[in-house]
Order: C-alpha cells, then sequence, then structure tokens
C-alpha cells in the first residue's frame, strides 16, 4: 500500500510484473516526501510544546493588594501583582513563587534574625552516587540557601564513596546508611520512611526546615529563603501548562494514591517545609505505600503519586514554580525567567536494572 501517495507520483507497475519500479524522475520527488514526512514528525513535539504554552494558567484570585496572610507574615511582602503572565496564587491563599515577585533580601533578612537552620535531604544509592551526586553537592553549596546554616542528610548504600566537597561556614554533612534495592521503584518509595525516621531521630533537634531533593539535578541559580515555608511543593515542569484531564494522577481506585481530580501535578524530585510538615508528609505517604503493598497495588509513579494525593488532601502553604526545578528538554517558555535548579541529563540505561522509564522515573508523553 501506497499510504495514500498517487502511484503515478512515484513509480508504476509493469503489466503481468511483480517487480515494482521507481521512475528516475520521480525519485527526487519521493525523497522529497520522506524528508517532509521525517521533519514533520521531529518538529511535531516542540510544536505541540509551542501549542500547550498558549494553555493559560489560572490567576491568583485575591482582590488587588489584599494579603496573603493576616499579621505581619513575610509572605505579605510578595508582589503577587508583578507577574500578570502567570498564577501568583491559590484559592486556599498558598503565594506561588516567581521571579519578580519577591526582594530576596527581605527574607534572608528575616530569616538570618530568627536564627533559621535547614536541612537538605538527597538519595544516591547504587551509581547515582557516583554520576551525580558531586555536581549535585557543589552546586548546592552555591546556591542553596546561601548565608544560611544547612545540613546535608546524605542517604546512600555506599557511604565510603561520597564525595568530600568544601563546605561553608555554618554548613556540614552527614551521611546516612541506607539499604540498596534491586529496583528503582523500591528506592523511590522507601525514602519516605527513611526521611520520617532520620527527621524524628536527628533533623528535628537541630533543623527548623527540611528541603527533599532527588540527586540527578544542578542548581545553577539562586534556591534561597524565600522558597521555605510550613508545607512546600513544586509544580511539575511538564505539566503546569496542561489541563487538569491530563495530570498523570494514579487513577486505579484500589490504590491509596487515586485521585479523581486535583488542583496542580506536583513533582516528587522537590518538597519541603518545616520539619513537622515533613514528617507528616512522608509518614503519610509512607503509609499508603505500606497499605498498597498489602492490597498487592503499586501507585502510579509511586511516591509521587502517594505525594500528589497527600496535597490534595492537604493543601501546602507554599508553591514553588517550574523556575526551581526546570528541564531543558522542554526548551524556552516565555514565562521562566530564571532556572534555579535543572535537571540533569539522564543515564537511565547505564544506572537502572529496569530501563522502560524515562526522565526522572517516568516515561515523558511525546506531547510535553
Amino acid at each position: 500500500m501506497l499510504l495514500s501517495l498517487p502511484v503515478r507520483t512515484c513509480a508504476r507497475f509493469q503489466p503481468n510484473m511483480k517487480v515494482f519500479k521507481v521512475r528516475p524522475r520521480s525519485k527526487i520527488g519521493c525523497v522529497i516526501v520522506v524528508f517532509l514526512l521525517i521533519s514533520v514528525g521531529f518538529l511535531g513535539r516542540f510544536l505541540i510544546r509551542f501549542v500547550q504554552e498558549l494553555v493559560a494558567m489560572g490567576k491568583c484570585p485575591l482582590p488587588a493588594n489584599e494579603k496573603l496572610k493576616s499579621g505581619t507574615h513575610i509572605d505579605n511582602s510578595l508582589d503577587l501583582w508583578s507577574r500578570i503572565d502567570v498564577q501568583t496564587c491559590t484559592y486556599w491563599r498558598a503565594p506561588i513563587m516567581w521571579e519578580g515577585m519577591f526582594d530576596p533580601q527581605v527574607y534572608d533578612r528575616y530569616h538570618s534574625k530568627k536564627g533559621t537552620s535547614v536541612a537538605l535531604t538527597v538519595f544516591a544509592v547504587g551509581r547515582y552516587l557516583e554520576v551525580y551526586l558531586q555536581d549535585f553537592l557543589t552546586s548546592a553549596e552555591k546556591h542553596f540557601m546561601t548565608g544560611l546554616p544547612v545540613t546535608y542528610y546524605i542517604f546512600t548504600d555506599t557511604p565510603k564513596w561520597v564525595p568530600t566537597i568544601p563546605l561553608a561556614l555554618g554548613r556540614t554533612m552527614k551521611i546516612i546508611e541506607v539499604e540498596g534495592h534491586d529496583r528503582w521503584q523500591d528506592i523511590s518509595m522507601s525514602r519516605m520512611k527513611s526521611i520520617a525516621d532520620v527527621i524524628e531521630s536527628h533533623i528535628r533537634h537541630r533543623n527548623q526546615y527540611v528541603f527533599c531533593f532527588d540527586v540527578d539535578q544542578t542548581f545553577v541559580g539562586r534556591f534561597g529563603s524565600e522558597a521555605l515555608g510550613d508545607t512546600v511543593a513544586l509544580l511539575h515542569a511538564f505539566y503546569y501548562h496542561r489541563y487538569q484531564k491530563e495530570y498523570s494522577y494514579d487513577r486505579n481506585p484500589k490504590s491509596v494514591a487515586y485521585m479523581e481530580k486535583g488542583d496542580f501535578y506536583y513533582h516528587a524530585a522537590i518538597f519541603g517545609g518545616t520539619w513537622q510538615g515533613v514528617k507528616n508528609i512522608t509518614e503519610s505517604c509512607y503509609q499508603g505505600i505500606v497499605k498498597d503493598k498489602e492490597n498487592e497495588v503499586e501507585a502510579l509513579w509511586h511516591d509521587e503519586s502517594h505525594l500528589n494525593k497527600y496535597f490534595w488532601l492537604h493543601k501546602p502553604s507554599k508553591i514553588l514554580s517550574p523556575e526551581y526545578c526546570w528541564s531543558t528538554l522542554i526548551g524556552y517558555r516565555w514565562d521562566i525567567h530564571v532556572h534555579r535548579l535543572l535537571w540533569a541529563e539522564k543515564y537511565y540505561t547505564r544506572l537502572r536494572r529496569e530501563d522502560k522509564l524515562s526522565t526522572k522515573g517516568k516515561e515523558v508523553p511525546e506531547a510535553q
């Protein structure tokens, strides 16, 4: 079958013969057609991404100049109407942090006076340690909560291979040995319990805030104290310009993570909050994972599915825009004015025993 191309355009059949001959004069035309088809396939996903960008976000529902919080809360310093191109707050009065909304010095002075200290947790298991951890930690020292005391909690199955990097004054590192797993999905889901345990045993006695990160990322710009809040979620870079019906929630009613609808699609590569807030998040997600295992169910995107369910039931007090975790695979977006953290190049073929998924543990549709 000639796929809707007229036979006379590229070839002709000889009577009583099974041989299919191509006219010399039409070879160039066939080459052009093939080239155009390949070009359309290659450029198609970029065209779709451009169309996706036209899907407008919601708008901050507050009346102009109305404060987010009561009293003298630090987030009342935000200029919610400085970015009319994006949604800057939610209906439950949580700010969505974008470049241009805040004065970094205001937040830094506030947290410096409060004596704020931050714990950063990151899992570097198997070859993820070898490939990603050095760049992650080195870039964090340059950009993450600079000027504040920070404790890095490195969860790994090979403590002796954790790189030594120079740390600024007031910044320390603690290595937590964890069990390795054959499946990356089990590593992903077990981190919830590990984080909750370390918050109880260590973090709650040393740090007011906790941020939890995937290791396959690199800081490239300020990731500062403006990001701190009681519970902090991150808009997924591939979903913030999509319709809600396209969000990748778990749709299996047998799973604790099951969702029919939600507010946004959140990315598990980053979440945080006060130690109390993060302890509640991780314990709840872990309990959901255990319940699913008892019922022989596995949530669609594992801990991320459970995290989205938690933030649907317990609204985050602050949301970070995709500036705080961007993928260059998406290309240019007019509403992304800065990059603060970038997804690192993926080597899943080498790093995972099961190489069926891609892009931060997810199979990213071509439309993204």
